[in-house]
């Protein structure tokens, strides 16, 4: 099988690790890359590490989407609203992943509060499969169209489902998150600036970051949900990495082993998700598709640790995760990628 791929929004940091895999996937082939500010660059001269790699050029999103039947998948890696006007246009023939927030929620308030526009493509959104691939694998075998996951809502649902899915929960959920700066895009803004971050910590968006939503929304499709959630967001001084710790008391006394072994029935197919002992360590995981988890107990008192590559396990991996399902493909094809150590 060889998919046609096209990538909308190649010049960012989601589109360079959306190339750096698919440019070694052995059944894909990315034949469009779109970047309007550099079209006409070559992609080693914009991503220095792909220099030498592919012979891709640039170019300008076309202005009609819909003329793009000679593609198999479009990935739209786009900053948020832009893919409310690409998607509605797609071919029908065409599947579609979309990395940003525009499709995540059903509903057109949560949507219109966390992403401050109004929803424009409501009867599409309905048509979307949510990405999480460790909990919707045989729906995104399925889709045409899926919303790829939010980054600190992939390694917090991989944190949480379990317990919930189980009904194991008991009153409110804390979850403190804390993410490298490659996660707010490649344009510096005053708060993102490496000046600002490099030896610098500090919380943002406290209570009203607009993955919690998507949290909230794909735990009450995982169980019971009803508890409350707090989740607060931190920036940390590294440039890639989201660590996670959600912090749960239980209905019942789990201990570390306890939670391990539920954790290891529930996730005994998912290849991308890892249990350590204590606590997991971001550099484990860069630029991998792993989510590693680990766990600390007291009582009924029970932290869990998650810890992914924000880029990779929270945006560009899990895509080609998905594509991979969509065709047909082992879910691990051309993403068995090494990190480094140290």
């Amino acid at each position: 099988m060889n998919i046609r791929v096209g990538i909308f929004g190649g010049s960012g940091y989601g589109g360079a690790e959306l190339l750096r895999i698919l440019l070694l996937h052995p059944h894909a082939e990315v034949v469009l890359v779109t970047a309007n500010e550099h079209a006409g660059k070559a992609v080693g001269e914009v991503h220095r590490n792909l220099n030498g790699l592919t012979p891709l050029r640039f170019v300008s999103a076309p202005e009609d989407p819909g003329a793009l039947d000679g593609l198999d998948c479009v990935l739209l890696a786009l900053p948020h609203g832009q893919a409310l006007e690409i998607a509605p246009r797609l071919p029908q023939n065409v599947k579609a992943i979309d990395l940003s927030g525009d499709f995540r929620l059903s509903s057109a308030e949560e949507f219109a509060e966390a992403y401050g526009r109004e929803h424009t493509a409501l009867e599409l959104q309905r048509e979307f499969v949510y990405g999480l691939t460790e909990f919707n694998r045989e729906h995104i075998k399925e889709a045409r169209l899926v919303s790829n996951p939010g980054c600190f809502a992939t390694a917090t649902l991989l944190a949480l489902a379990p317990l919930v899915a189980g009904g194991l929960t008991k009153g409110r959920v804390v979850v403190d998150a804390k993410t490298g700066s490659s996660g707010s895009g490649a344009k510096p803004a005053a708060n993102t600036h490496h000046p600002q971050r490099s030896n610098s910590f500090y919380a943002y968006k406290p209570f009203t970051h607009q993955h919690v939503p998507e949290i909230e929304q794909s735990l009450r499709a995982v169980g019971d949900w009803t508890d409350e959630l707090i989740f607060m967001t931190h920036s940390l001084p590294v440039s890639r990495g989201i660590f996670a710790t959600a912090y749960v008391e239980t209905k019942e006394e789990l201990g570390a082993e306890g939670a391990r072994a539920l954790f290891e029935e529930f996730y005994r197919d998912a290849f991308f998700v890892r249990l350590v002992k204590g606590s997991p360590d971001i550099n484990w995981v860069k630029l991998t598709n792993f989510c590693d988890l680990g766990f600390a107990a007291r009582g009924r008192q029970l932290a869990v640790f998650s810890a992914i590559d924000n880029l990779v396990k929270g945006a560009a991996g899990q895509a080609v995760q998905n594509m991979n399902l969509m065709f047909g493909l082992e879910e691990r094809t051309g993403l068995m990628l090494f990190g480094g150590n140290p």
